[in-house]
């Protein structure tokens, strides 16, 4: 006997097959992210897109930054990721609220687009007791005042203070932390931070970038200071949420495929995020 299968029930049996988790940064840094998604996440496929062309966003306006982060998340939604990562500080900062408010209802109920500021908040208190916190952080996630706000929100008897760090992209991105005159910038805005409040027993590093630098930054840090990589801690918290979301869990393809876009050069990306995750990878350009 002959069984006939409706063509639409046959759509929903097999589903699109390549459905990745897109992970978006303005440049290299959210790559730090992606190695900890990788970690935690094997068997999901992941996309990450970097607007390396346009970066870096941390001194741009919050208008220009939403707009950059709004066609970017466009884009890999166009890609047939339904689950966005702005593993980005700024954008997260500057965007993700008025594209989670805003955008989403517009674009698809079912799509999400989650940020990397929430999770690292949200662990702060299981590891400070002084109850005194500092971010290093860019410029413009220094400006935007996301930490201290969020921070302030879940834990209003938290003390934060910030310090922006202007040359720490640009040193890991040239691979010049190393070097005296890095070292020197390095201690330089540790030492700012700490002088701002003597009590801080925890940093949050506020800049995807950083985790590079856990060692250098580490090496002038009280032994009692802990710092907080965002990486481990943003993969921990996807887990968790595709846990409690089994809706967008079955969304996700898991053939355990990488994908890497760059707006800028192919060569220059490859050679740099290959630095970042410590393993070969072959990108592709992207306009959007």
């Amino acid at each position: 006997m002959v069984f006939l299968i409706p063509p639409f029930l046959i759509f929903t049996i097999m589903g699109n097959s390549k459905q990745p988790i897109g992970v978006f940064d303005s440049g290299y840094g959210g790559l730090t992210i992606l190695n900890e998604l990788l970690n935690e996440l094997p068997e999901y496929d992941f996309i990450y897109l970097g607007d390396n062309a346009r970066s870096p966003y941390g001194t741009r306006s919050f208008d220009v930054v939403y707009d950059y982060t709004l066609e970017a998340v466009k884009q890999l939604f166009s890609m047939d990721c339904e689950l966005v990562i702005l593993a980005c500080n700024t954008a997260s900062a500057k965007a993700l609220r008025t594209i989670q408010q805003s955008d989403l209802p517009k674009v698809s109920s079912s799509k999400r687009v989650l940020g990397v500021i929430r999770p690292s908040v949200e662990a702060v208190s299981r590891i400070t007791k002084s109850r005194h916190i500092g971010v290093l952080g860019t410029v413009g996630t220094v400006r935007s005042n996301s930490y201290p706000m969020e921070i302030n929100k879940l834990f209003p008897d938290v003390t934060v203070v910030q310090e922006a760090c202007p040359m720490w992209v640009p040193l890991v991105e040239n691979n010049e932390f190393g070097t005296t005159g890095g070292k020197f910038f390095i201690k330089k805005n540790i030492e700012n931070l700490l002088e701002k409040d003597p009590l801080i027993d925890a940093i949050i590093l506020g800049c995807t970038h950083y985790p590079i630098i856990k060692d250098e930054i580490k090496a002038f840090l009280p032994d009692h200071v802990k710092v907080i990589s965002q990486g481990e801690i943003v993969a921990r918290s996807l887990k968790d949420y595709l846990l409690r979301h089994p809706e967008m869990d079955c969304e996700c393809s898991k053939n355990a495929n990488r994908e890497y876009y760059t707006t800028e050069f192919v060569d220059s990306f490859e050679e740099k995020a290959s630095r970042f995750l410590n393993v070969k990878l072959k990108a592709e350009h992207i306009s959007f």
